[in-house]
């Protein structure tokens, strides 16, 4: 499972901008054969007197902590084009904004301390996974 923490200072996105992005999200790992409830993003507005960065207040900020559960990456250049992949979704949605600071990490955990519904989801790119992915919930196996 993906987990998209967005941190951010007020006005730097709409609700119709949230949609359109957790949406785009979902998209993007759906095309790699995650099942889209999978995908789980959420936005924390903050005010900008507590966001800080370097010490400093942030007017316009934006912090990403992402949580790959699903899918490991194994290699370095794995790691690269994950990286370059999260630069691209989210780097059009934060355009219109020329003085914000933004930032974003990937920790890969482990998926053996992960469950959905009480189940420990099945292997990746399986029959059973693909079955999740076209029911679009989590069922028994």
């Amino acid at each position: 499972m993906p987990l998209w923490n967005i941190h951010h200072t007020a006005a730097v996105f709409t609700p119709s901008e949230k949609e359109a992005l957790a949406a785009a999200i979902a998209d993007q790992y759906a095309a790699i054969g995650l099942p889209r409830f999978y995908v789980v993003v959420l936005f924390h507005e903050v005010a900008p007197e507590n966001f800080f960065i370097g010490g400093v207040s942030a007017p316009t900020a934006v912090r990403i902590a992402i949580d790959h559960i699903a899918r490991h990456a194994s290699d370095s250049a794995s790691r690269t084009r994950i990286a370059e992949w999260v630069r691209a979704m989210v780097a059009p949605s934060l355009a219109r904004h020329p003085d914000l600071q933004w930032e974003f990490h990937v920790d890969d955990t482990s998926e053996e301390m992960w469950m959905i519904n009480g189940l420990v989801p099945p292997p990746a790119q399986s029959d059973v996974e693909r079955g999740w992915a076209a029911a679009n919930r989590s069922s028994a196996y």
